[in-house]
């Protein structure tokens, strides 16, 4: 098993101010872990109280760009029903500037319509048509020679004669695409991704769905090679038995479906897992979803426990 780069991937919609995201972020950066990201929501999910509220995913991340050093910065995923295009591509720019250029773009289609609903966020029907188009934008702006211009006439959004500015410090900003899609899914991946991204599924399922992506980056003359292949899964690590059932209780979860369904167990199994996903599908890249963000003892164990064995 080569290297494998940890992600700590939290999700604040469940409950977390800013302040506590800010905690979590660095005590991830002094671990050793490649990156911090957050989920893009504004309604919480299932039975957590939610408190505070929500808090967005681009504010967040530009405190963070500023309150950290080295960590890579991002989104599993902005969701591209919230902002317009032009704009996202200036918030975005504007965050990698902040970090000195540690973010990084997960972007996806949109999926949660009750929190639209919640906020007054329009919830169109047709959400693939305007991600792709949206897709077309973000990265034609960033890729814009500066002096030059930019258009785009679609179907749901027109540019005219943008400057395209302000530009990433990142000559290219990492676009990660993700999901189970088997057609328009990977052809989008295999334009415009750096990275692919399966969540919450078995070694197998993703094995298959990274062969789609690799496909179809070679149907355009793509190397798959150019491109990372990632997982998130829900992490519940332990040093002892009764450690790991007191993390999955936390969480309001099962041990034995965290185990068949996350990393969960002692250190060691899961870093057999993880080498599982890594021999059947080809991962090198795990972002670990992080329920407890109270649990920094929890990060600790496995910076020392599972990184350590990962390379």
């Amino acid at each position: 098993m080569g290297r494998i780069d940890l992600r700590v991937f939290t999700e604040p919609q469940q409950g977390a101010s800013y302040d506590t995201l800010r905690t979590v972020a660095k005590a991830a950066e002094d671990l050793g872990y490649d990156a911090f990201f957050r989920s893009d929501h504004y309604l919480k999910m299932g039975d957590a109280d939610g408190l505070p509220g929500p808090t967005d995913a681009w504010i967040t991340l530009a405190g963070l760009a500023r309150e950290t050093s080295r960590i890579r910065l991002g989104t599993l995923v902005t969701s591209a029903t919230f902002r317009h295009p032009g704009v996202l591509a200036i918030e975005v720019a504007q965050v990698d500037a902040m970090s000195e250029g540690r973010v990084e773009f997960g972007f996806g289609a949109g999926w949660f319509e009750a929190e639209h609903a919640a906020y007054g966020i329009p919830f169109p029907a047709a959400k693939f048509p305007r991600f792709e188009e949206q897709l077309a934008i973000v990265t034609g702006l960033w890729s814009t020679p500066v002096g030059e211009t930019f258009s785009f006439a679609g179907e749901h959004y027109t540019l005219t004669d943008s400057p395209a500015l302000p530009k990433p410090v990142q000559s290219r900003i990492p676009v990660i695409i993700g999901g189970m899609g088997a057609k328009r899914t990977p052809r989008l991946a295999a334009r415009y991704a750096t990275e692919f991204n399966v969540p919450f599924q078995s070694p197998e399922a993703s094995a298959e769905q990274f062969e789609r992506v690799r496909k179809a980056a070679k149907d355009i003359g793509r190397d798959p090679l150019e491109i990372t292949f990632s997982n998130a899964l829900v992490a519940c690590v332990g040093a002892t038995d009764a450690e790991v059932a007191r993390r999955a209780a936390a969480i309001g979860r099962e041990v034995d479906e965290l185990k068949a369904n996350g990393l969960a167990g002692s250190p060691d199994e899961v870093v057999d897992e993880i080498g599982r996903y890594a021999e059947i599908a080809g991962t090198s890249r795990v972002y670990l979803q992080t329920l407890d963000l109270s649990d920094l003892d929890h990060l600790e164990l496995i910076a020392t426990r599972v990184m350590s064995q990962l390379g």
